[in-house]
Parts: C-alpha cells; structure tokens; sequence
C-alpha cells in the first residue's frame, strides 16, 4: 500500500528549513509599515487560486467579490442567513414574482449611480456571458422603475434570492468603457496581471461608510510552500491556506495568528458517466472502497480535516445518518465480483478480459489533492487498477470543455449559503456547472426539480435529505475530507474574518495597527 511517510518527514523538514533561511535574511517590511502618511495603510494577501480574469460575470475564481471589487443583491452572513447587500429588502407572494428594492445613494466606482436598471443590464450580462448564471436563475422577465426591480422567474423558484448570494451575479457598471470591472465594493481596480496580481485603491464614495485600508493588492500563488515563505519573508500579510505541515511552525511565532475552522468545502472524487465501467453503480461502489479517508484526514491533510461521508457536514438537516464508509481492498474486490468482473490472485480484470486503465485528473492549487490521487492510485494498483494520474493548470476549465478523463480529484464549497438546493443544482442536474462527471438520474432531477418549487423549509430539508440519500445509493461521487479553512494572518492585521463561505475576504473593516 502507498505509504505517505516520505512526504510527512521531508516536506515539514523542508519547510523548516526555507523558513530558518527566510528568517536570517533581512526580510521586507510589511507594506503598510512602509509608507510616510499613517492613514495610506495597505495590506497585501496571497490567495491560492490563480485568476485569470477580474470579471465578475465570468471569473470562476469569485476574484471581484472576495477582493471587495463587486457586491451582491444579498449576502450570507457568518451564520449562514442571507442579509441585504445593495438589496435593502425583498419580498415575493408566491416564489415567483419578486420584488427588489436597490438600496439608495449607491455609485459605481465610474461615479454611475446604481438603480434598478444598472442592476437589470447587470444580470443580463452575467446570464448572456455566463449559461450557469443562467441556468442557476431562472429568470423569465426584469423590469426596472427607479429603485425598485420586479423579476419573475420561470416558475416558483423560492431559493432565488439564494442564487443572487453567488459572486458570479455581482453587480457591475455595464456601460463602463474601462477593461476592468466598476463595481459598488469599498475597493477600485487600479491594475490587474492575469494569474499574478490584482491591486486595489479605497473607493472613497463607498456607500456604506469608512474603508480603512488605503490600498490592497491581491496576489495569486498555487504553489503552498511558495506561499508559506512569501509570507515568512514578509511579502504578503495573510496568506490563504499555507503548507498544512507548517501550521505548528506558524502557531509557534507569536507574532502570527491562524485560523483552523471546519469549512463549507468537500474535497471529492467525480466519476465520468461517460466511461462504460464507471457508469455502473456497482463499479463505483467497489471503486469507493478503494479510499483510505482515515488516512487522508488525519495523513495528507494533518488533522486539519474531517472524513466525508457525503457532500455536506452530517451536522446540517439533509445529511442522512450514513453506513461508515471504510477503506477495504477485500471488500473492493468482493464488490469488483458482485459487478460481473472477474478476480484472480487479487487482481480484477473486466467481462472481456482486459485490465482497468483509468485517467485521473488533479491540480496543484490545493496542495492534498495530488497526495490524495496518488494515494488512490496507489490503493487501485493493489487490486490490478492502473490509474495515470494528469495534473491541469484550470480544473474547471479543462472538465467542461475535455472528456478525455475517467476520473477527478475537485473541490468545490457545497453548502455556501446553509442550503442543499445550490449543489444539488449545479452538481446533478442536465445544464449544472459542476456537472462535469455528466450524471444524468430521472429519479434525482424530480427530486431536486420539486425541491426547487418548494417553499417550507422543513419539507425542502426533506426532499433535500431524500436527494442525498439517493446521491449516496448511488455512489454518484466519492466524497473524500472535509477540509479545515486555514489562514494564517500577521497580528498586526485587524477584523480579518474567517468566513465559511469564502465569499468575502477584503473587507471594508479590514485594518492594520
């Protein structure tokens, strides 16, 4: 079996290492400590994803919310309820004809004032460039008078304001002529390098009040341990997810604070119902049995993370009390058997005779999800299964536009607004955008399509926790860990907030002292 000891003696050693090297150096002083004028205070944060674009309507990266660039009608607060945003209040009769009134004395970052109209040709972009805002809406007709925005909806749709939580429905200045994107947020794009950085001025006519951060820059790395010493060096103030092996050596710096709380993410295995053996259940749930959750919770990922037993924490209302799912190469070959293959001297050979060649995507940006394939591999290869492991730059990117891939390792926050409905839209139905593994179940689309048109809240929890259980019946994905949310942040940084939803990052309150 593959063994993870070599990675957790060298990787901690080696980061160690860099870290004692970065120390003896004379390391940059923090950006904020640097200027003459106190008040032109700045930060400059490190995020793991890079971005290719700033655009709202498009980035899938969300870069333009979590900068503090664009702003929502409605937002989620920390425990998960949706407030207004440059929506002061809503209300619908029926689920189906909403009515929004835009909050007053609200400008573009072009100095355009924001009514009921800019935020009409706003969501009409999002759905011309986007088909998930699209198809995520619904939205039948708009009509804008003032301040007011009436939108009707397909059909009773009751989680549509949910859907105007998503960062992709950002609203933006449509008629602006710069390249860059004119939102309502408490910070301006001064400049943008596609996949590096994204520097920001305060927006001095913010709606809301004071901005306390002069400038912000937005710097993008998916290499963890580059992270971690850019930070060590001083170049960055918060760093997003560094190496897990050096939290001990960060929690030991007092001049250091970090965060580890449960998120709202699910690091996943996706099947492609496309490959004739992986789209049998039988198949997907021997191949389940396959992975060591034990190991890659406490092993790759530290501790820092919780075996999935299914796409939401078990503490939310529609997840179901499941069977334990355990890592067991006899089992897997029981089930192999069960499936039609055959197994001979442990090894599993398909109903005409050939071997199991699998392609597995990954991607860097989250440093586990390599270990986890490899792990993986290294488990199927026990049983006969050879599995090419392929990393790709865009996960997101290359799964919608290639089908040349068996499975993926992916990671996605599933419950971003404290409801099922988001994922089980995007993941499982015909025009979802995260329905990469292309799952097409009649019996689950019903489900989610009547969970859609439901408004009591217990009974959608119901149908929810039906649609679940069906999802895990069916083996439909193999849910991996549920990841920690840590972030490691200069104690000089002040109102920096961990949120669950990852939605919001450069805050109007974000300070240095």
């Amino acid at each position: 079996m593959f063994k993870l000891q070599h990675f957790k003696l060298f990787i901690p050693a080696f980061i160690a290492m860099m870290m004692m090297s970065a120390c003896s150096s004379s390391p940059a002083a923090s950006p904020f400590l640097s200027t003459a004028n106190p008040q032109d205070k700045s930060i400059t944060l490190l995020f793991n994803v890079q971005s290719p674009s700033v655009d709202p309507h498009t980035d899938v990266n969300y870069t333009a919310v979590r900068a503090g660039v664009g702003e929502t009608l409605i937002k989620v607060n920390q425990n998960l309820k949706l407030e207004p945003w440059l929506a002061e209040k809503w209300n619908s009769k029926d689920g189906q004809h909403w009515t929004f009134h835009i909050r007053p004395g609200v400008t573009f970052h072009s100095g355009k004032t924001v009514d009921a109209a800019a935020v009409k040709t706003s969501l009409e972009r999002a759905q011309k460039l986007n088909p998930s805002v699209k198809n995520a809406l619904h939205i039948h007709d708009m009509n804008a008078d003032g301040l007011i925005l009436n939108i009707t909806t397909d059909k009773p749709f009751p989680a549509f304001v949910s859907e105007l939580v998503h960062p992709n429905t950002a609203v933006i200045d449509t008629t602006a002529v710069a390249d860059l994107p004119s939102g309502t947020g408490p910070f301006k794009v001064a400049s943008f390098r596609a996949s590096s950085e994204l520097n920001l001025d305060r927006n001095d006519q913010y709606w809301n009040g004071e901005v306390k951060l002069k400038h912000a820059k937005f710097m993008f790395n998916e290499d963890a341990n580059a992270r971690q010493l850019a930070f060590q060096a001083k170049n960055a103030d918060i760093v997003y997810r560094p190496p897990i092996e050096s939290l001990e050596l960060l929690k030991a710096d007092s001049t250091v604070k970090v965060d580890s709380f449960p998120s709202l993410r699910t690091h996943q295995l996706i099947y492609n119902m496309n490959n004739n053996d992986l789209k049998k259940t039988a198949v997907r749930k021997a191949f389940d049995h396959l992975i060591h959750r034990d190991e890659i919770a406490s092993g790759i990922m530290s501790g820092q993370g919780t075996p999935a037993q299914g796409p939401f924490l078990l503490d939310f209302p529609f997840s179901p009390k499941y069977a334990t799912k355990k890592f067991d190469l006899s089992t897997a070959r029981e089930g192999f058997k069960q499936a039609g293959y055959t197994v001979q001297n442990g090894k599993v050979t398909t109903p005409d005779g050939t071997s199991l060649h699998l392609t597995l995507l990954t991607y860097q940006s989250r440093a586990e999800l390599p270990l986890i394939s490899q792990l993986i591999q290294a488990n199927a290869k026990e049983l006969g299964i050879t599995i090419d492991i392929r990393q790709v730059d865009n996960i997101d990117e290359y799964l919608a536009a290639n089908q040349d891939w068996d499975l993926a390792t992916y990671s996605n926050i599933t419950a971003p607004r404290g409801d099922a409905s988001y994922f089980l839209n995007a993941a499982y139905m015909p025009e979802g955008a995260l329905n990469y593994g292309r799952v097409h179940l009649p019996e689950l689309e019903a489900m989610i399509t009547k969970l859609n048109t439901t408004v009591d809240e217990e009974q959608r929890n119901k149908l929810a926790l039906e649609a679940v259980t069906l999802i895990d019946q069916e083996n439909l994905q193999s849910f991996l860990v549920h990841p920690n949310n840590v972030v490691a942040y200069r104690n000089y940084v002040h109102n920096w907030v961990t949120s669950q939803s990852e939605y919001y990052l450069l805050t109007q309150d974000l300070d240095v002292k």
